[in-house]
């Protein structure tokens, strides 16, 4: 394996590092103040950040189709996603946020001509954010075959019926289409073709947006997680993707790459909490000296900067195999890492916070919502134990003869 990075990524790198210099981390403040005149509403600063991105050809990097992307391989986007993870904001600036990459991957993949006219393209352009609704309150979605939610056929339409929460990026304003997973066929004895995807528009009558939910006490805006209900929603059968019965197969084909991103940029974000507990820990003074002169924060420094290579690494092999194999080839590394990354970014993301001291918890540092999302992604898109359980299954029956 050869982790060097190709002068191609070499100059895609010091472009993304540039902009971010430049225009993402000085926009981090304003981006904030004017989130607190519409909690709902993109900041007009990103909007302004998107189209410079357009302008410098920093556009939809994370798809390896260059009929629409970048045209970059996994193992290339790999540093340039830890690059945006690096602020929280960054990422959309570039149009390489979730949940719409995966949208927008899932629309280029299964998505008919039609669908890719009409949601894939404004998507691609940055002019409408998505959702991607799977998870459900009344059930244990980390096991997705117990959704209940009914797609039924009726007629030229679908109706769908359901209640679901933590939907990401519902709550936008600017969101107006999500994909929706529910049963087209919950009688089917083969419980991985009971589920299909559908496109429902945000303004469908019967969308019921209930409220935003918090994590961990943020809101998460103007993104958010929203509650929703489906009411007699109807659609066109024209809205379906792929066919009946495909759910699980879009699933699969969107949650790996979604999974490695969110690792890639969990390395970025852990990689600027080091650095910030490292220059606390040179200026802040405690008992007559430095913190970093105290063997203690030394060990906590070398501690987290040999797991955060430990976790890159580890990406970079994993985006390595899925690039030469496929996904599902890459499936157990693809599980290691989203097991890995997420914990290694709270592991550094709490020493950060306690070398910052009290300041460490507020909003003068980036880390609190660092945390926050890090101790999202051990849930989203797969909680720990369910990657767990699926990889120690296939150690088992791989080792166990």
């Amino acid at each position: 394996m050869d982790f060097d990075y190709s002068d191609k990524v070499k100059g895609l790198l010091a472009r993304v590092q540039q902009f971010m210099d430049e225009h993402v981390y000085p926009a981090e403040a304003l981006y904030e103040q004017q989130l607190q005149e519409n909690r709902w509403q993109t900041p007009p600063v990103m909007e302004e950040l998107k189209e410079k991105a357009k302008s410098a050809e920093l556009w939809n990097l994370f798809l390896p189709d260059s009929e629409y992307g970048a045209g970059l391989t996994n193992l290339e986007y790999a540093p340039l996603a830890e690059m945006m993870g690096r602020s929280l904001i960054a990422s959309e600036a570039f149009n390489c946020s979730a949940p719409d990459t995966g949208n927008m991957e899932v629309l280029a993949r299964y998505g008919n001509e039609e669908q890719k006219a009409q949601w894939l393209a404004p998507l691609l352009r940055g002019e409408i954010r998505s959702a991607f609704a799977m998870t459900e309150p009344q059930v244990a979605s980390s096991d997705a075959t117990n959704i209940e939610t009914s797609i039924v056929r009726d007629g030229d339409d679908y109706v769908i019926n359901g209640h679901k929460f933590y939907i990401s990026g519902a709550s936008n304003q600017d969101c107006k289409i999500m994909i929706v997973m529910g049963k087209t066929d919950a009688d089917n004895p083969d419980r991985y073709r009971q589920q299909s995807m559908i496109l429902v528009p945000m303004d469908t009558p019967g969308v019921e947006v209930v409220r935003p939910m918090q994590v961990l006490g943020f809101d998460d805006a103007p993104e958010g997680h929203a509650e929703i209900r489906f009411n007699n929603v109807r659609v066109p059968a024209g809205n379906l993707l792929l066919g009946e019965g495909r759910g699980f197969e879009i699933a699969q084909g969107r949650l790996g790459p979604g999974r490695i991103h969110h690792c890639m940029r969990l390395v970025g974000v852990a990689q600027r909490a080091l650095e910030a507990m490292a220059k606390r820990a040179s200026e802040r003074e405690v008992f007559g000296r430095t913190m970093a002169k105290h063997g203690g924060v030394r060990e906590v420094l070398a501690k987290s900067h040999c797991e955060i290579e430990q976790a890159r690494l580890l990406t970079l092999k994993a985006a390595d195999r899925m690039d030469k194999v496929g996904n599902k080839g890459a499936k157990d590394l693809i599980s290691m890492i989203k097991i890995v990354a997420p914990q290694m970014a709270c592991n550094v993301l709490d020493r950060a916070i306690q070398i910052h001291g009290a300041a460490g918890l507020g909003q003068d540092f980036f880390l609190a919502r660092g945390y926050s999302y890090a101790r999202v992604v051990r849930l989203a898109d797969g909680p720990d134990e369910v990657h767990m359980m699926q990889l120690g299954r296939g150690l088992a029956a791989a080792f166990g003869q």
